[in-house]
């Protein structure tokens, strides 16, 4: 049926990804932090994401950068210990500077929970942030190989970050990453640190990474994407990286992080499912949401898509009158496409009619229908007169009291 009422101009893509080379890393508990605007919460409410994280199938999770201090390695062992007691799904990694000193903390929770963890070592690596630090490339590969060395000895995977690869030279990055490959790094992260890569840099920038592994004998590395929206890019960025190979990509609820945020992987779960790249029960993407903006201190806007208390309300009068047609059909499906590019259904919402100033009388009829009170000519005209006379939406109590 879809197939006759709706041609998709997306279409298939070609190159696209088989489904079981894609994996998502929250950020939220770590790089989320990090947004100005943001709090950090207790203990518990960490642990309420983290299930909702499991929940939502994301395989996994930075749960904190523990050499950060005392505090940040409780929550670390907390959230690591709930992981073994819950027999949670998702896998932890945390983030550490490419220092022995904040490889410790890691190893110091894996011994205390027995849960595995994955060191994400990160270092800079563009020629501007060499300049303001003061690094030569020399600087780099012996720091980075020495903490990966390091932590791999240790009995700990490493992922090996370059901050600011988006901005760095061709060079620097074939040879980072190839010292990091020997190493022992068995993954390795692109990450855009300041929002700067378009979707046409990502493919580029993820492709050119793809090669420089395999030519060095690395097929088997795993290539990572951390992407920042200061562009307004971060989701675009995302599809692209695993379009050119990446095989995780990182996200944040809601997009928060530092300065504009992190790619929003709460709408970087519904772009995968709508483009049929993965197939999973996305209905508490809503309860995650929420739960995230609680915590973290951050409101949804209203319209914020899928979550967004907007994102499936009709209130004008020609786009409602086709989905309540839809829905007089007995049509879900229907009532869930015909204005609307993502179906409420597959997210655990569904679609509203709203009554305003630009709704018509069908708005009026279906409100009253639906609740189970006589649209009366005399009830349809008093509320669709008040409806015209505001200058927003009613709310239901609005109506009720007009229904007399």
């Amino acid at each position: 049926m879809d197939d006759e009422l709706i041609h998709d101009w997306n279409g298939t893509g070609e190159g696209r990804p088989a489904p079981g080379a894609l994996m998502l890393d929250d950020e939220t508990l770590r790089d989320g932090l990090q947004s100005p605007s943001v709090v950090d919460p207790p203990i518990a409410k960490k642990i309420e994401l983290l299930h909702l994280m499991d929940a939502l199938g994301i395989d996994t999770a930075d749960v904190g950068l523990p050499g950060a201090g005392p505090r940040a390695e409780r929550d670390v062992e907390a959230l690591c210990a709930e992981i073994a007691r819950g027999k949670l799904r998702i896998a932890a990694n945390c983030a550490a500077r490419t220092m022995a000193r904040d490889v410790d903390p890691i190893l110091r929770v894996v011994q205390k929970t027995g849960v595995p963890i994955e060191a994400c070592l990160f270092i800079g690596s563009s020629p501007i942030r060499q300049y303001a630090e003061g690094w030569d490339e020399e600087f780099l590969v012996r720091q980075s190989t020495e903490a990966i060395a390091y932590a791999v000895k240790h009995g700990l995977r490493a992922m090996y970050v370059t901050e600011d690869t988006t901005r760095a030279r061709p060079d620097t990055v074939r040879r980072l990453y190839t010292e990091a490959m020997r190493a022992g790094a068995s993954r390795v992260c692109i990450a855009d640190t300041t929002g700067h890569a378009t979707p046409v840099g990502t493919r580029t920038l993820v492709g050119f990474v793809r090669e420089v592994l395999d030519a060095a004998g690395g097929a088997s590395i795993g290539i990572d994407w951390h992407g920042h929206r200061d562009r307004g890019m971060g989701l675009a960025n995302c599809i692209a990286a695993f379009e050119s190979g990446a095989t995780r990509v990182h996200g944040t609820a809601l997009g928060i992080g530092e300065r504009c945020g992190n790619a929003e992987i709460d709408l970087l779960l519904v772009n995968l499912k709508l483009l049929g790249w993965i197939d999973r029960d996305l209905t508490q993407l809503g309860g995650y949401c929420r739960a995230a903006s609680e915590a973290l201190g951050v409101p949804i806007p209203e319209n914020y898509p899928v979550v967004g208390q907007d994102a499936f309300e009709t209130a004008t009068g020609v786009h409602a009158a086709a989905v309540i047609k839809a829905f007089k059909k007995g049509d879900a499906w229907l009532a869930d496409r015909i204005y609307s590019g993502v179906p409420a259904g597959d997210f655990g919402f569904r679609q509203s009619i709203r009554i305003g100033p630009m709704s018509g009388k069908s708005n009026v009829v279906w409100w009253l229908e639906s609740r189970g009170v006589e649209p009366t000519e005399e009830r349809v005209e008093r509320i669709f007169a008040a409806a015209k006379g505001s200058n927003r939406l009613l709310d239901d109590a609005e109506i009720q009291a007009l229904v007399g």
